[in-house]
């Protein structure tokens, strides 16, 4: 049961109220926004909420078991705040959303009825939804360690120990020339071999891009020049000089582990589990049926 403010509750007894919505969103880049379905400016908590954003709400769903409740925030991109580019680069995902009930008169007299983070965005021409999930959609994200032939570390991180800052690991370029939208010649990294920097990261560090990474699918040596093709097409166009910094990457096997990185002592799958041939094999007259390794 929420525990409301006395002056709060005092206004709702009145049966006539002054009531907004407030929302509250902070990305994950830290970036605080401020939203309310009022027609003024309301501040508290040091956060200003934007009056006519063109954002409101749904009815607020809630159950009395673990399911998901959820809340619809629709609107169109009328916010200087709110733009296509940034929902499309997904800076908006799994941004963390407090829902507030305010008394536009005093905003002293609020109460936080929600918590949550943005879901699913559904995009229009000029108008966007975006689901805003209740805390209970953190408890179907999967905890624990899954047994498998490969790793489950990420490249770089304390499990994995690899450091990817050192330069046997890590390149700088720039971008030569745009074959497509995701793929592109580069300078600066004639002393890798073709694939070193597959299922590694791009990290821009000049451009329209600067700031954001991009997976790479595949890394190819033509004539020299690097070809690097990343797994999605930036939002923001890649223009020729862009500067970047990439990462090497992993494709989780231990082979890869012990020639590439000579890590095999810190890795984390179980390369020896027994696999689906061992399931659907059938016995033969040759033996091999006495245990031992195959």
């Amino acid at each position: 049961m929420k525990s409301l403010n006395p002056a709060l509750q005092a206004h709702l007894d009145e049966g006539t109220t002054t009531l907004a919505w407030c929302w509250r969103i902070t990305r994950a880049d830290g970036v605080t926004f401020g939203f309310t379905d009022h027609d003024r400016t309301l501040t508290f908590d040091g956060t200003e909420f934007e009056p006519e954003s063109g954002l409101t709400a749904s009815e607020v769903r809630s159950g009395s078991d673990l399911s998901v409740d959820a809340q619809d925030a629709q609107g169109v991109l009328s916010s200087d705040r709110i733009t296509e580019t940034d929902i499309l680069d997904g800076r908006w995902d799994n941004a963390a959303v407090e829902v507030w009930r305010v008394n536009w008169q005093d905003v002293s007299q609020r109460v936080l009825l929600r918590r949550g983070a943005i879901g699913q965005i559904r995009r229009g021409r000029l108008a966007f939804v975006a689901e805003v999930r209740s805390l209970a959609h953190v408890l179907n994200q999967t905890v624990g360690r899954t047994f498998q032939a490969t790793c489950d570390a990420a490249l770089g991180d304390a499990r994995c120990g690899v450091d990817l800052e050192d330069p046997a690991f890590k390149g700088t370029g720039a971008v030569i020339d745009v074959l497509r939208d995701r793929a592109f010649t580069a300078s600066g990294l004639g002393s890798f071999a073709a694939g070193w920097f597959a299922f590694g990261t791009v990290e821009w560090t000049s451009g329209a891009n600067t700031g954001r990474r991009a997976e790479v699918l595949s890394h190819d040596v033509t004539d020299g020049v690097a070809i690097l093709t990343l797994l999605e097409a930036p939002v923001r166009p890649i223009a020729a000089t862009d500067a970047f910094a990439v990462r090497a990457g992993c494709d989780k096997r231990i082979a890869t582990c012990g020639t590439k990185f000579a890590n095999v002592a810190n890795f984390r799958g179980f390369p020896h589990i027994p696999g689906q041939d061992s399931v659907l094999r059938y016995a033969t007259k040759d033996g091999g049926h006495e245990g031992a390794v195959l």
